[in-house]
């Protein structure tokens, strides 16, 4: 026996064993209490998040037996503890009722997009996987686009000047500026968000643009940028739903160098009419990365833009809205755009472009706010359900293509529709053209800072 304990193996073994032993009785706790403020939802709803995402997101300490055994418990404390900063269930309540449906509509993106429950945790705990029923009751109870948006503004003063200047807007707090060049580039998509009541226009610098027209997108070349423009969503009189209050601009400027430490994307946010950065130190950026993470595989962009260019795989480009024909007049996706609007009767989802670079102005007519010579397009599409977000509407398939055209005199004129499934032009009565003439020039143009 003696002789076997000198053996050298069996000494490591003994000693590793000891070793094991000891690490057991070297650990920090993970902190356990009761739910201060539990998220507020129906019960069969409760039911399924506390199956499969408690376990992280919440105070509850949920531990297999073999989530104690150290080195593991190490992993899986670091895990809870960084879940639970990114969204606990258990404090959720205290927040807005909107607030906690907006925080349900991301983690359910995060579900259907296979990034939540994290693939490593339903190895082990393949209980927590979320079944598709389970997924399709989450979506039944967020129901979206069913929240009233806001009511409409009153004396929205068109392109009012917002304080501070484009100019003079503070950077983010990891370098990111606000590019005040961004006006002027060119749409990449349109979202409707019935998850948080607002319309976006995601515009694109002339370097994105080159690349979503050749297909160039895996991944997106240095010196891309993206504005995503976000406003509140308000009905008016005309039964359609209109930009209304400003709400943001967020930026994403593609530098592989300089911004290696966050996957090759700056990131930067500025909300409300005074331009106010809304990280509070360099870590905000970590909160972007994380909702990206799941379209990593797309270079960690969830917009698909506009263009007939394809890309072999998932569901990158959104061709089908970009399908104009050749034979329009004009092609105006390549225009500047002016504001959307959704209807929410037929589904349909509408953009106004302007051919001319000159920002619209304030005048004493409507024909005014445009520089003679400006081409007016109002493009129409039918609504389709994004596929990288759960509760967004994008631009499907194009229903219709208006123009108008400003004339020398400041009047408009030459009023041209094409309609249909190979958007033919329909001759228009001159009473109907009238009043779509008056449509289109009473669009009030989005506040764009």
């Amino acid at each position: 026996m003696k002789q076997f304990i000198k053996s050298p193996l069996v000494k490591l073994s003994l000693a590793g064993v000891a070793a094991f032993a000891l690490l057991q009785l070297v650990r920090s706790s993970i902190p356990e209490t009761p739910a201060a403020h539990p998220v507020q939802v129906p019960q069969n709803v409760e039911h399924i998040l506390e199956k499969d995402c408690y376990s992280c997101h919440s105070d509850q300490r949920k531990l297999s037996w073999f989530d104690q055994i150290q080195p593991g418990y190490w992993l899986v404390r670091k895990d809870i503890l960084t879940a639970r900063e990114h969204l606990n269930f258990s404090t959720l309540g205290e927040k807005a009722p909107a607030v906690q449906k907006s925080v349900l509509y991301e983690a359910v993106n995060m579900i259907q997009l296979g990034a939540m429950p994290l693939p490593r945790f339903t190895v082990l705990h393949p209980d927590a996987k979320v079944t598709p029923e389970e997924l399709a009751m989450l979506k039944a109870y967020l129901a979206p686009g069913t929240a009233t948006p806001h009511a409409p503004l009153t004396a929205v003063p068109v392109y009012e000047a917002m304080t501070p200047s484009l100019g003079s807007v503070r950077p983010e707090f990891n370098g990111v500026s606000l590019d005040p060049a961004f006006e002027g580039w060119k749409l990449l998509s349109v979202t409707d968000r019935g998850d948080n009541n607002t319309f976006r226009f995601i515009l694109g610098n002339a370097i994105a643009i080159d690349a979503a027209k050749s297909a160039q997108v895996s991944p997106w070349p240095d010196g891309t940028r993206f504005a995503k423009i976000a406003w509140q969503r308000t009905y008016e009189t005309d039964g359609l739903v209109h930009p209304g209050k400003f709400v943001q601009v967020e930026m994403m400027v593609k530098d592989a160098q300089r911004y290696k430490h966050t996957d090759g994307w700056g990131w930067g946010r500025w909300r409300g009419l005074d331009l106010k950065p809304y990280g509070e130190d360099a870590r905000f950026a970590q909160e972007c990365i994380s909702c990206h993470l799941p379209v990593r595989g797309n270079d960690y962009v969830y917009t698909e833009p506009m263009t007939t260019a394809t890309v072999v795989g998932e569901e990158v480009m959104n061709n089908g809205a970009a399908a104009l024909p050749a034979g329009l007049p004009y092609q105006p996706l390549g225009w500047n755009p002016v504001t959307l609007y959704a209807d929410p009767n037929l589904h349909t989802m509408s953009a106004l472009f302007r051919s001319s670079a000159a920002s619209p102005r304030s005048g004493t007519t409507p024909a005014s706010r445009y520089s003679a010579g400006t081409v007016l397009a109002l493009v129409t599409w039918g609504q389709r359900e994004d596929p990288h977000w759960f509760g967004a509407r994008i631009a499907g398939d194009p229903r219709s293509v208006e123009f108008v055209q400003i004339g020398n005199s400041g009047h408009a004129e030459n009023y041209r529709r094409y309609a249909g499934s190979n958007l033919r032009e329909v001759r228009a009565t001159q009473e109907v053209a009238a009043q779509r003439i008056q449509f289109l020039l009473e669009l009030k143009p989005a506040r764009i800072p």
